[in-house]
């Protein structure tokens, strides 16, 4: 006991891969001083009955970095640390049954290429020539990946484990952390065998997290968003053909995934493990009747291969030689899952110096980036790679129990699923609801859901197909595309109205405050009676995000932004607010509605007191508009003469039936998302990343890099505006085929790939696609002749003016 460590820089709760692997990376940056507690052994939980698959596959930019690097560090890290690991590189061959899954391919393989994978998509020969116990019925192709494999995960924790400890690093086994509390600044981690002193603290706690999560409420936390699946694979017994083939061979089969029937089939040893994602799955620990136990550490739930009677069938005729052995060994045990089925890796919600490194549905694999991830939070305030799709701070305070378990299910059923462009899925629904809600359902609204928000994506006409199905397309057309073009011409011809329910909506108020936001950004603030974007960088003048700021005095500030920036952009304000400056987000209590159009005055005018001459970007808080209190922000994200019309949620009914009964007609996020990419307006985390610079992101109009303030990234950003950026953004007309650009399509001239795209739509007032994307700077001018890579096919694209394709000079916004 007198060993047991006092005091420490880092606390990690969890001693699963993810827990260590974070452990390792932070003691290779130099903080040795950290310790892990385990309440088990090592790998207890989902670890040790992991199945080892290690792909690279995804067609999420973020995951597909995490996955890169996971496989990179343990091709060497054996080597390394000295410790002996079973980890075959066997290759892998994913299943495509159909045009559009080989899209789907198409576009991951650009997307690794660009990353450095070397991922190809084959054919049918090709596929007979690597797994020659295969039946090619009812397949269209696949995508091969050389560095797919498997690992043991026990073994490649304890190997970074082992480099950890050498580092200088502490591993408390059998030393459960029963609490944390917090005292002049720190945190105290208590155990049974003592308390902890640190300064921060890491729930890497895989299933348990939720329970861990608990812990940190009254510091300002919130419940973990999860739920826990049961996923269940089986071990065939040896089978002799499979022996003699790879003996002869000198190497395994490659691991094939079924994706369109949901299963992967891998070879170990001399037998074969076929692991479903079945529909018909099973979340744990949800009702009183099936509590969460205190200690599951080693343990498995019954054997219940009856759910997955038709994947079996499924495989054994896909590969014959399946069902000819016995089953050896049946694995059923807890995966957690958050409601999308990616990890939970960054800053606590709403609490100091805590972060989250658990809810890994694919720990394994991710395992390596993951602890990379982690460390580069803990230790830099902020990633090398954007990581907001794994970031916790994307959950807001719609998911309770009942939203994480539908959603869990979902995704855990539909784990190898196509994410179309046009698909919302069904599950965990009508969170949020606006007062216009019921409004637009009659008018044929279309839902999708933004930050838990539903909103309208287009409206449908009698006989429109809204089905499900329909949206199951990469494709441009379908019943909504006639529909964007009407809601996008009458926003360019006459009126329209759109509701935004949920935008963040953020106040920082009490001494100082106008000088803290100035002291967050590397715009100039606005004047008063006036709105402005800023742009916040970090330190490296990355583009962390970006508000709509009104300055209402030297004590009060208000900023709008994304809907799903709530908790980040909360965190950007508060963390290094002083003394006396407060926070506060008013969310809910205000709904927006967007009137805009060449007729929008002539809609509003006879509606509001306002006065509609004032000049674009000008504010007016005391009016009405039918007779309710609004205020009216002369801005418009579709890039048409319009006003913001901000009022309480309670009176958005009446002005809205006000609006549309003067002529406005309604239209939806899908119309928008063409009409802010015709003018080059930028989204968060699709355009506005922390993967460019605020110069790589053309922002320089809107940023003061001399002003008095010491704002971070600031001299970053000086040295790049010397020396010029790297890349540029660029607006392109693309012809495109079918389909747009979807986000991280690369861009090639002259055979080499030099750029991507961060969005793409068909701009319906321009009549081509448009592409937004970064772009080598040398080839950043207006004219240059490039291709963009849309599912496989480079199609012709041209660099455009600098400045938005439609209505180059504004002039429509301002008249």
């Amino acid at each position: 006991m007198g060993d047991f460590p006092t005091t420490a820089r880092v606390v990690i709760i969890g001693g699963g891969l993810v827990g260590v692997s974070s452990l390792y990376h932070l003691a290779k940056a130099g903080w040795t001083d950290c310790v892990l507690l385990e309440k088990n052994e090592l790998t207890a939980g989902s670890t040790w009955h992991a199945a080892g698959n290690c792909p690279s596959f995804s067609t999420s930019w973020a995951v597909m970095n995490m996955q890169r690097y996971s496989l990179g560090l343990y091709k060497g890290l054996a080597e390394e640390v000295d410790y002996p690991m079973n980890y075959h590189v066997t290759g892998s061959i994913r299943l495509a049954h159909g045009p559009n899954r080989m899209m789907e391919f198409e576009r991951a393989k650009s997307m690794g290429r660009y990353q450095g994978l070397d991922l190809e998509v084959i054919g049918l020969d090709d596929v007979k020539d690597r797994y020659p116990f295969i039946e090619l019925h009812d397949l269209a192709g696949a995508l091969y990946d050389p560095d797919d494999g498997d690992i043991d995960p026990a073994q490649l924790t304890q190997a970074l484990a082992k480099g950890a400890r050498a580092m200088g690093a502490r591993i408390e086994r059998f030393c459960p952390a029963t609490g944390v509390s917090r005292e002049n600044g720190e945190w105290i981690v208590h155990t049974d065998k003592g308390d902890i002193h640190c300064e921060k603290v890491v729930n890497a706690a895989g299933y348990y997290a939720q329970r861990v999560g608990e812990w940190f409420k009254p510091f300002g936390g919130r419940t973990v968003p999860m739920a826990v699946m049961s996923h269940q694979y089986f071990l065939t017994e040896e089978i002799p053909e499979l022996k003699a083939w790879t003996l002869e061979q000198g190497h395994k089969v490659p691991l094939l995934r079924d994706v369109d029937s949901s299963y992967y089939l891998r070879q170990d040893k001399y037998g074969l493990n076929l692991g479903p994602y079945e529909r018909n799955c099973k979340a744990h620990w949800i009702t009183p009747d099936d509590p969460m136990p205190e200690d599951f550490s080693f343990q498995l739930y019954p054997d219940d291969l009856e759910r997955l009677e038709w994947y079996i069938e499924d495989a054994m005729a896909r590969v014959p030689m399946l069902g000819s052995a016995g089953v050896g060994r049946v694995i059923n045990g807890p995966i957690p899952y958050a409601p999308d089925g990616l990890p939970l890796v960054g800053p606590m919600p709403g609490v100091p110096n805590a972060y989250e490194a658990c809810v890994f549905t694919f720990g394994i694999t991710q395992g390596g980036g993951a602890g990379k991830v982690l460390a580069e939070w803990v230790t830099e305030g902020e990633t090398e790679w954007d990581m907001w799709a794994c970031d916790p701070r994307r959950y807001t305070d719609y998911t309770d129990a009942d939203h994480c378990v539908a959603k869990a299910v979902e995704t855990y059923g539909h784990e190898y699923a196509m994410h179309f462009p046009w698909h919302t899925w069904p599950a965990g629904r009508d969170r949020k609801r606006s007062p216009l809600h019921d409004r637009m359902l009659a008018q044929g609204a279309v839902m999708g859901v933004y930050n838990g928000w539903e909103r309208a994506n287009w409206f449908a006409q009698p006989g429109d197909d809204t089905s499900e199905v329909a949206t199951q397309t990469w494709d441009r057309a379908g019943p909504w595309q006639e529909r964007i073009r009407e809601e996008c011409e009458a926003v360019r011809d006459g009126c329209g109205v759109i509701a935004i329910s949920g935008f963040t909506r953020l106040k920082v108020e009490g001494p100082g405050a106008r000088d803290h936001v100035d002291s967050l950004t590397a715009s100039r603030l606005p004047p008063e009676g006036r709105i402005g974007l800023v742009y916040f960088p970090d330190s490296r003048g990355r583009i962390l995000t970006e508000m709509s700021c009104l300055v209402h005095g030297d004590g009060d500030v208000g900023l709008i932004t994304a809907a799903a920036a709530q908790w980040h952009d909360a965190e950007v304000l508060r963390r290094t607010a002083p003394e006396g400056v407060t926070v506060s987000d008013h969310s809910a209590e205000v709904e927006c509605l967007l009137v805009t159009g060449p007729k929008a005055r002539d809609v509003l005018g006879p509606l509001t007191d306002a006065d509609l001459s004032l000049p674009w970007l000008s504010v007016q808080y005391d009016t009405h508009v039918a007779g309710k209190p609004c205020a009216l922000i002369r801005v418009s994200f579709a890039g048409e003469l319009g006003w913001e019309l901000h009022c309480a949620t309670e009176d958005a009914p009446a002005i809205y039936d006000a609006v549309l009964g003067a002529g406005a007609k309604p239209f939806g996020m899908w119309a928008l998302n063409s009409l802010r990419i015709e003018k080059g307006y930028r989204s968060w985390k699709g355009d506005l990343s922390t993967d460019y610079t605020l110069l790589q992101g053309g922002l320089d109009r809107f940023l003061d890099l001399e002003k008095p303030a010491d704002f971070p990234g600031k001299a970053a950003l000086q040295a790049e505006g010397q020396g010029g950026p790297s890349k540029r953004f660029v607006a392109l007309r693309v012809e495109a085929g079918d389909q747009d650009a979807p986000y991280m399509s690369t861009l090639w001239h002259g055979g080499e790939v030099v750029g991507e795209t961060t969005s793409g739509a068909w701009g319906y007032r321009v009549g081509h696609s448009v592409a937004l994307g970064m772009l080598r700077a040398d080839l950043a001018t207006p004219g240059t002749e490039l291709e963009v890579d849309i599912f496989g096919r480079k199609c012709p694209a041209v660099v455009q003016p600098d400045g938005p394709i439609w209505d180059p000079k504004n002039e429509r916004l301002r008249a």
